[in-house]
């Protein structure tokens, strides 16, 4: 049996407690066709270990968006991502799952661990900012604040899942100061209703909305650069800060996906070791 029959996987406690029957028969389908070590850490600092004491096993989580990213920033950080690639099933509610299922993990669990048994290796970019900290889906700025009161469960997943795409405005705009690969965009003397960075391609998709009636201003890159008064911006499912500037660069291919085989036809594009075919210009 070779290494990549030999899986390591590593069950989110979060996945446990939420849907215990999806990760029953995740875990049944994962066993029934490779050699499998089970792990059931209780929480991040476990989680942590055991992918550390991987060894030569290919380590699949079962969680959430939440715990791929937790995977993918400890595996950079351990610079194994790129030589190896991850497994993924993921288990948690629709709003909490979305970026699994941008990236083209099947929905179900059934379907998602026979991909991981079964699939290839998709290679997708990152993006890496100068503290280490990795972003696999998008980031934006500045942060949608949160209303005043409580609100339901799944509203505020809602809302968390909207601002992955967009911040909403926020009355009065930012004064940032945006370079793309050196070349500025949008400086301070200028408000800004929102910044939005994804990696598609190879390069940095950077999209700038002014506060006014102006277009917004896009460019593609390796490199952004976003300084001024103190911000906060969302990486994926994360909120980061208040910092005053932060570098982002582009990881072309710097991670591995175990997908299903790439389809034929209209829909084979979604499947592209990068993501997306970007158009053209």
């Amino acid at each position: 049996m070779s290494a990549h029959d030999q899986l390591l996987v590593v069950i989110d406690p979060v996945a446990r407690r939420s849907d215990g029957e999806s990760v029953r028969i995740a875990k049944d389908v994962l066993c029934g066709g490779s050699s499998v070590k089970i792990c059931l850490p209780d929480g991040p600092e476990e989680f942590a270990r055991a992918l550390a004491r991987r060894g030569s096993r290919r380590p699949v989580v079962v969680g959430d968006d939440r715990a791929l990213l937790r995977a993918v920033t400890l595996l950079h950080r351990d610079r194994w991502l790129g030589d190896g690639a991850l497994g993924l099933v993921p288990v948690g509610p629709v709003p909490m799952v979305q970026l699994a299922h941008s990236l083209g993990v099947p929905r179900g669990a059934v379907a998602a661990a026979r991909a991981v048994l079964d699939g290839v290796v998709r290679r997708r970019d990152l993006l890496v900012d100068e503290s280490d900290g990795v972003v696999v889906g998008g980031l934006a700025i500045p942060v949608a604040p949160a209303p005043p009161g409580p609100r339901p469960v799944r509203a505020v997943l809602r809302m968390v899942t909207r601002s992955l795409v967009r911040s909403a405005p926020v009355p009065g705009g930012h004064r940032l100061r945006v370079e793309a690969d050196g070349v500025v965009l949008s400086d301070r003397d200028r408000e800004v209703e929102t910044v939005t960075v994804r990696a598609v391609g190879g390069r940095a998709e950077v999209t700038v909305r002014p506060g006014g009636p102006e277009a917004p201003l896009t460019a593609r890159a390796l490199t952004v650069t976003v300084s001024g008064p103190d911000f906060r911006y969302r990486a994926d499912a994360t909120v980061t800060g208040p910092v005053r500037t932060r570098t982002w660069t582009v990881r072309a291919g710097a991670w591995g996906l175990t997908l299903p085989p790439a389809k034929t036809g209209p829909d084979a594009e979604h499947l592209s070791p990068s993501g997306p075919t970007p158009p053209n210009g």
